[in-house]
């Protein structure tokens, strides 16, 4: 297989990144992973400084990537409740990866900024 010369198409992790590293994906992950379904003013509550704007942007984008589902309940007053899919839920053993790393490796990253910044 052929890898092309554009650098940014070069890179085949690089879709998965813009997907799931946007700003919001990951908290908004994290929550409906760890608390279940939620309603929108829920999701508010537990992502304190996100936008109402700007949530219901990540949410939609989230239902189109297929890694959050939107159920819209036909009731008096109308509820609208999101939860991780299948899909978004088999980011699991990523995310628990890269938490390893940041563990691990979090404090070499702050050593070397402190290196980096102490030389300038």
């Amino acid at each position: 297989m052929e890898r092309s010369t554009d650098p940014e198409l070069a890179c085949p992790v690089a879709p998965v990144v813009d997907i799931v590293f946007s700003r919001w994906t990951t908290p908004i992950l994290w929550v409906l992973h760890e608390h279940g379904r939620q309603r929108f003013v829920e999701l508010e509550r537990r992502l304190t400084s996100i936008t109402p704007k700007v949530l219901t942007q990540r949410l939609r984008q989230l239902e189109r990537d297929g890694l959050v589902a939107r159920t819209y309940h036909a009731e008096v007053p109308p509820r609208v409740e999101y939860e991780i899919t299948e899909l978004g839920a088999s980011l699991g053993p990523l995310f628990a990866h890269l938490a390893t790393w940041a563990e691990a490796r979090l404090g070499d990253v702050e050593r070397a900024r402190r290196t980096y910044d102490g030389g300038r």
